[in-house]
């Protein structure tokens, strides 16, 4: 897909976001769990957001744009250690698999270039996210963690990014 938008989100875009992380988390549940719902906490009433997308100084919200509606969006914590944190990405599922995720995070490493390291986690069940992050974004499966929150085996990963050398 072209023409894709990253573009910071607000407090405003809390409906729009939460609505297709609904519909993209709940797709997962049901392809890989066989459950009509799942997703984080507030995921679908958008607490999540307000926590996560506003609740902290290091953290910038990003609604996806396509076609003039929000696709997707993604949340990143950006630290002064340079070692970041993808918090979550996400995508409509009817604009899955048309390249809006890999064209995502490469706006993502585009926009923070000074990033010394990039880590996430994604549930083990999740084999499409495994899949993308591995294949798709460089990543490497670095551990693995149980969320105690939402009960669940998380895989963690992690990308070093090759700084340029000073001439």
């Amino acid at each position: 897909m072209e023409n894709i938008q990253l573009i910071i989100a607000s407090e405003k875009d809390i409906p729009d976001l939460t609505r297709v992380m609904t519909s993209a988390f709940d797709d997962d549940a049901c392809m890989h769990l066989g459950e009509d719902k799942g997703g984080p906490p507030g995921y679908d009433d958008g607490e999540f957001f307000r926590k996560w997308m506003l609740g902290y100084d290091e953290s910038i919200g990003y609604k996806i744009i396509a076609e003039n509606i929000v696709i997707g969006g993604c949340i990143v914590w950006v630290l002064p250690t340079g070692e970041n944190f993808l918090g979550t990405m996400f995508v409509d599922p009817a604009f899955q698999n048309k390249g809006v995720g890999t064209q995502t995070w490469q706006f993502i490493e585009a926009t923070y270039p000074e990033t010394k390291s990039w880590t996430l986690g994604t549930p083990k069940w999740a084999v499409r996210n495994h899949y993308f992050y591995e294949n798709k974004c460089g990543f490497t499966k670095v551990g693995e963690q149980l969320d105690e929150e939402e009960g669940m085996m998380v895989y963690m990963y992690k990308k070093e990014i090759e700084q340029p050398k000073a001439t």
